[in-house]
């Protein structure tokens, strides 16, 4: 589909999408270069390598956008061609930047996939990234692994995770996010953001010794920047949270390395979703039928019930 031949309501009525979004794409691409896909031969191993399981590689490959697949339309093919574009060339940013509309996936696994499918493509192009600033193999394919990893939390929430995902991959895809032991560090300004990966206990030692390596490896691969505090923001540092939980544990131990700031409702989030989200991994399971097996799964149900809300806090201490 040629640029200049884009009708983009054409495009949104066919992909059940608001044109406004389509616009947001064509916009942000315009007429920037793309990036293929891998050989189709290849996949298998590259999912292997992203850490995608079986079940959902199958899915991946069963949708393979091959040339006249009927599940592909010159609509998806051209949504996809455009995201990668849009995603390449903010290549070295650091912002959330959505590479598309969400899309109705449950007209198959090219709709339910077509943001995998960028990211296979955009594969290749972070990796060169990384091997430009002298990244280690070892770092480029943990981080980007988040892939098979989110894919599992999607399959697991019944397929609504996904949708906020295609996002937070971007961050990967541009080389501003590094996987570096235990936590996810974020760059961008003057701070390194940190995320917390579903990855095992989150223990101070593990917290300490992730630290630890990401104040040795931004100097080294972006000396170019400096970075002044590492923050974070999360209902992790919910001082709620404290009222529940004793104080040697995990989370109170991390909550006690930030200085929190004024709260500050975040526009567009919901704390008591995203609490869910992450502990239960659920939306729509009602709360008495929620799991009560640990401490925290306690606490949250209980606050819920008893008409609280949660709260997402941000903090920082000094690298």
């Amino acid at each position: 589909m040629d640029l200049d031949d884009v009708d983009l309501d054409d495009i949104a009525a066919r992909l059940g999408v608001p044109v406004e979004e389509v616009d947001r794409v064509h916009r942000l691409a315009g007429d920037r270069p793309s990036a293929p896909l891998p050989a189709k031969a290849d996949a298998p191993a590259i999912l292997d390598r992203l850490a995608v399981r079986p079940d959902d590689a199958a899915e991946i490959m069963a949708g393979w956008p091959d040339p006249g697949s009927p599940h592909w339309t010159p609509q998806l093919r051209w949504l996809l061609d455009r995201s990668i574009a849009l995603v390449r060339a903010d290549l070295g940013g650091h912002g959330w930047l959505p590479p598309g509309p969400e899309l109705p996936r449950e007209r198959g696994p090219a709709w339910r996939h077509l943001y995998v499918y960028a990211y296979l493509a955009l594969a290749d192009v972070v990796t060169g990234y990384h091997r430009d600033h002298g990244i280690a193999g070892t770092v480029t394919w943990a981080t980007l692994g988040d892939l098979g990893r989110n894919l599992a939390i999607d399959r697991r929430m019944r397929r609504e995770g996904w949708p906020v995902m295609q996002s937070w991959l971007t961050l990967h895809a541009r080389g501003a996010l590094y996987e570096l032991g235990r936590l996810q560090h974020h760059r961008g300004g003057t701070t390194i953001d940190l995320h917390i990966p579903e990855s095992g206990p989150m223990t101070p030692e593990a917290v300490a010794a992730s630290l630890d390596e990401a104040r040795a490896f931004f100097p080294r691969h972006f000396p170019g920047e400096h970075y002044t505090a590492f923050s974070c923001g999360s209902w992790l540092l919910d001082p709620q949270l404290l009222e529940y939980l004793p104080e040697d544990s995990n989370i109170a131990r991390f909550q006690r390395r930030f200085e929190l700031e004024p709260y500050q409702e975040p526009e567009g989030l919901d704390a008591d979703v995203e609490v869910l989200r992450f502990v239960f991994r659920t939306l729509t399971t009602p709360l008495d039928r929620l799991p009560r097996r640990t401490v925290l799964q306690r606490a949250i149900v209980d606050h819920l019930k008893a008409g609280r809300h949660w709260h997402i806090r941000r903090g920082h201490f000094p690298i």
